[in-house]
């Protein structure tokens, strides 16, 4: 998770808490470490976010602190409510779950009108969803590309052959039939798509790529203009 979205992620939580919450708490939830937490709160406070209390005890968010109200159009909102729905045709678990929590969060911040326009039952996404990929867990393949970490994958291509590669993801697209991970295949050494319903293993190396994401995706994305 990155460093902005983990603020935010805090404030929410101490806001919906109705008592102290530890920084170990926190960073169970997160997924970080208590230092993380600990500068993070830091930060926080230097912003002039009101958050009271110490290590070992427990923070709190001091009332009358409001984040900025979410304000949307008809249109804007009936944009969400088909992108959320579509989300949860991907077969994509986390995305579909995500999907629901952002509806609820939204909805408890919009006026009324907005709020049924959420609840509405007017906008559907059909069709047939993509089949969960049970040997690729996609919420681990979109962390890699965010933290910018290699990936071992057991992949099987047309002809059934099946090889070991080690991939930098840099991508992660969801056609109508199946999701395809876009990555720096280093047995290659090029930029490959890999259907994840061909992938038969899908394992975090350890291992990282950092810096190098935004150049890879230009260089994949300017391979679209090649003849």
């Amino acid at each position: 998770m990155r460093k902005a979205s983990r603020l935010f992620e805090i404030i929410q939580i101490l806001r919906l808490a109705g008592h102290p919450i530890t920084a170990l708490q926190m960073a169970e939830r997160l997924e970080v470490s208590e230092r993380s937490i600990y500068r993070d709160i830091a930060a926080l406070q230097a912003m002039r976010v009101p958050i009271e209390g110490e290590r070992g005890i427990g923070y709190i968010l001091r009332p009358g602190f409001h984040l900025p109200p979410l304000m949307f159009s008809a249109e804007e909102t009936e944009a969400i409510v088909l992108g959320m729905a579509l989300n949860k045709r991907t077969g994509d678990r986390e995305l579909g779950e995500a999907s629901s929590r952002v509806l609820d969060k939204i909805a408890a911040a919009v006026p009324a009108p907005l709020r049924e326009a959420l609840s509405s039952r007017a906008l559907h996404a059909w069709g047939s969803a993509i089949p969960s990929a049970d040997a690729v867990d996609l919420g681990l393949v979109r962390r890699a590309i965010r933290d910018e970490e290699k990936l071992a994958i057991d992949y099987r291509d047309e002809q059934a052959r099946v090889t070991q590669r080690t991939i930098r993801p840099i991508a992660l697209i969801y056609y109508s039939e199946a999701a395809v991970m876009v990555g720096w295949c280093e047995l290659r050494q090029a930029i490959r798509n890999f259907r994840i319903d061909r992938t038969l293993t899908c394992a975090p190396t350890g291992q990282g790529f950092r810096g190098e994401g935004d150049a890879l995706r230009r260089q994949w994305i300017a391979g679209w203009q090649s003849p």
